[in-house]
């Protein structure tokens, strides 16, 4: 049977100024892009409209049509989805209605008046009409949820809360922060640990044809808990070590930093809703630090405990430097003692806030780049990483 001449045309000429542009498409999420971009490369490379058709899984007789259509009308005929606006103005459209999304899934859809336990697309498109006025179709939500880098099979576990009062509270903090005097500090304070100090794996730059290799079976040189508060406004972090996780090891970092901090009039304190965060004891020595004798024998500021919402450890900015942390400190390590490691966090912590003091723009140019988001209170950040806690 003779082959049909359509899968013997001559190649198309791609325009040296257009093969960037389908060399994007070729990687987009958009099936329709990476089908032209693959289509119209290949074919400049002299590859059959059969064969294209194949890969792509379309018809030979569209192949050559988006040839034709490029040859004779160039990139713009090309049957893709373009926006309107300028790519400044796109992108600010897309990040504008990315931070939107991300600030929905951190409510309950009850909050929404949906009647369902969990987001699914349809619900947040649906609450997303409600709250901007604006409709938005499954698939942009899922592909700018792709662009912020969320799987959204890990919205139950960590960017929902179900505080009923989660407004309220994000209300009180965002209110603090954004009136934050010069003599008043804000911090966001928890733990890291405990975890063992032992040999590590992780991605490293090695030969070739090596491969490394961690017992699967080994005893730990011990373990660690790190306490530690960050202050927002200078990105400085204060720490110490803890043997566990209760509230006398809360009350001695409030101590540090009415100490620390005594020059100043208010300290805000932030945490998540473990039990040791707001237990009795630790209220009665919050009341007694704020006393009247206490501040007059000590000249130290007030505190005023501001607790996120329960479920809302992603909003606990500290637990980003946590992130960088461990992939700084402990990601492929193997440290000879806890003393050791101890050594390593504190030079960690005392290398960045040196580096956030002196240059303050710059610092997320250095290894505790690496954060997960940028250390500043914002409703949309998710700052707790599952990989490394």
């Amino acid at each position: 049977m003779r082959r049909r001449s359509s899968a013997k045309r001559s190649a198309v000429s791609v325009k040296p100024v257009d093969i960037p542009v389908f060399k994007r498409w070729r990687l987009s999420h958009d099936r329709r892009k990476w089908e032209v971009g693959i289509a119209l490369l290949n074919s400049s490379m002299g590859v059959s409209s059969l064969e294209i058709a194949r890969k792509i899984e379309r018809s030979h007789r569209t192949v050559e049509k988006w040839c034709l259509l490029y040859e004779h009308d160039g990139i713009e005929s090309l049957p893709v989805r373009r926006l309107r606006k300028s790519s400044e103005e796109a992108l600010a459209t897309i990040r504008a209605k990315k931070e939107r999304l991300i600030k929905i899934i951190h409510e309950n859809p009850k909050a929404y008046n949906i009647n369902r336990a969990s987001w699914s697309l349809r619900a947040l498109a649906d609450a997303y009409h409600k709250t901007h006025g604006e409709r938005i179709s499954v698939s942009s939500i899922s592909e700018y949820f792709i662009l912020a880098g969320y799987k959204f099979k890990k919205a139950k576990k960590v960017l929902t809360s179900d505080d009923p009062t989660y407004r309220d509270k994000l209300a009180k903090i965002t209110n603090s922060l954004s009136q934050l005097a010069p003599n008043e500090k804000f911090f966001s304070i928890d733990e890291f640990g405990p975890f063992s100090v032992k040999i590590r794996g992780g991605v490293a730059l090695v030969p070739g044809d090596e491969v490394r290799t961690i017992p699967q079976r080994q005893k730990t040189k011990g373990s660690l808990i790190c306490t530690a508060a960050l202050e927002l406004s200078t990105n400085q972090v204060t720490h110490f070590y803890s043997k566990k996780k209760n509230t006398g090891e809360m009350i001695k970092l409030l101590r540090r930093l009415v100490t620390i901090y005594k020059s100043e009039n208010r300290l805000f304190v932030s945490w998540d809703s473990a039990s040791w965060h707001a237990s009795k004891a630790l209220y009665k020595a919050v009341d007694e630090i704020n006393s009247d004798a206490f501040r007059i024998r000590h000249k130290t500021p007030l505190v005023d405990l501001m607790p996120l919402p329960s479920g809302a450890q992603f909003l606990n900015v500290i637990e980003s430097v946590f992130s960088g942390l461990a992939r700084a400190i402990l990601h492929n390590s193997n440290y000879e003692s806890v003393a050791v490691c101890k050594g390593a966090i504190d030079r960690y912590f005392v290398e960045r806030n040196r580096a956030f003091l002196e240059y303050p723009r710059r610092a997320g140019k250095k290894i505790w780049g690496k954060e997960r988001v940028e250390a500043v209170f914002r409703e949309e950040n998710n700052c707790k990483d599952p990989r490394w806690r």
